[in-house]
């Protein structure tokens, strides 16, 4: 079974072979995907998709590749970061969509006014901020979020089990100091359709 879980993860993350420490992270990995309620295929294909997306970035420009953050979430791939200039944020949604697997683009990237490294450090620990108040809070079941923030605007991405969980996170965002605006691409479990 660790043997099989370790050729799948594999093949999504382009890895060489299965070393003791790769079966454990595989192991591990695979639990986590079990319980993300997208399940364990799709969240082996995100992977795969997402590792994709960056390794074009990064052979389109070094520099691409570290300004733009990409999370992939059930085949929609969500690009945040800032950039220098608007053809570079053209540039980075065009390489995303040229990937197999990617149904849809959500570009969040914003083109840089007066963005700092003061910037970048305070979106750091207001996604670590946040990202640590839903593992805590009982009433929402953080595995299923992903989290991003860049120039103060957070975004989340990922699957509510209700509309009150996706509040729930929410108010917990706005209690984040230098949080200005939150942006949710969340679906409700059970809902057609994009995002809350």
């Amino acid at each position: 079974m660790a043997f099989v879980l370790c050729a799948a993860l594999s093949l999504a993350l382009g890895l060489a072979g299965c070393g003791p420490g790769v079966v454990i992270g595989a192991g591990a990995a695979a639990g986590n995907a079990a319980l993300q309620e997208r399940g364990f295929v799709k969240t082996v294909g995100d992977t795969a998709t997402e590792t994709k997306i960056a390794a074009n970035l990064a052979n389109h420009s070094a520099k691409l590749f570290v300004d733009v953050s990409v999370e992939v979430y059930e085949g929609r791939a969500l690009m945040t970061g800032a950039v220098d200039k608007t053809e570079n944020r053209i540039d980075a949604v065009r390489i995303a969509w040229n990937v197999n697997g990617v149904r849809e683009v959500l570009n969040e990237i914003q083109v840089r006014d007066t963005s700092d490294l003061l910037d970048a450090a305070r979106d750091q620990l207001i996604t670590a901020d946040l990202s640590a108040t839903i593992t805590v809070d009982k009433r929402i079941k953080s595995i299923n979020y992903s989290i991003e923030a860049v120039n103060g605007t957070v975004y989340l991405m990922g699957i509510a089990q209700g509309q009150a969980e996706l509040d729930r996170i929410r108010n917990h965002a706005r209690q984040i100091r230098y949080v200005r605006r939150i942006v949710s691409h969340v679906r409700i479990k059970g809902a057609k359709g994009g995002a809350g």
